[in-house]
């Protein structure tokens, strides 16, 4: 029983090798998509990982349109890396969805919790506004 478990284990390495190659991907390009990600949320004080087509994205993005902030965005369905970006958010912040919205370098979450914050009034906070009345 305990060969078929390790022969099944070296089944997995064998797949999961083969995929890799086939789809080009590798530890090295994840890592560089993980430091994209990394130095773009450090380099800007909101960030959101959208697709231009998703409902979700736009929702998220009014919010900050209504707080008169431009948000840096990086829409993954025009990026060749997209998907590698979206890989590297995943493993990330445990999430594949989109949008992903960091503020000040610390990871908000996706459509929901940004409108929740904003509601709340947790996201005037985090980017700096004392109530809606300096809007």
């Amino acid at each position: 029983m305990a060969a078929a478990g390790r022969h099944l284990g070296m089944t997995a390495v064998a797949v999961l090798a083969v995929a890799t190659s086939l789809f080009g991907l590798s530890d090295a390009s994840a890592a560089k998509k993980v430091a994209f990600v990394k130095k773009t949320v450090s380099s800007h004080d909101i960030v959101i990982f959208s697709k231009s087509y998703c409902p979700y994205c736009r929702k998220a993005k009014a919010v900050f349109k209504e707080l008169k902030k431009e948000p840096y965005v990086v829409e993954l369905d025009q990026r060749e890396d997209g998907y590698e970006i979206q890989d590297a958010l995943s493993e990330m912040v445990g999430r594949r969805t989109v949008p992903q919205v960091f503020i000040q370098g610390k990871h908000l979450g996706g459509s929901d919790d940004t409108v929740e914050a904003y509601e709340s009034g947790k996201l005037l906070t985090l980017i700096g506004i004392d109530s809606k009345d300096d809007l």
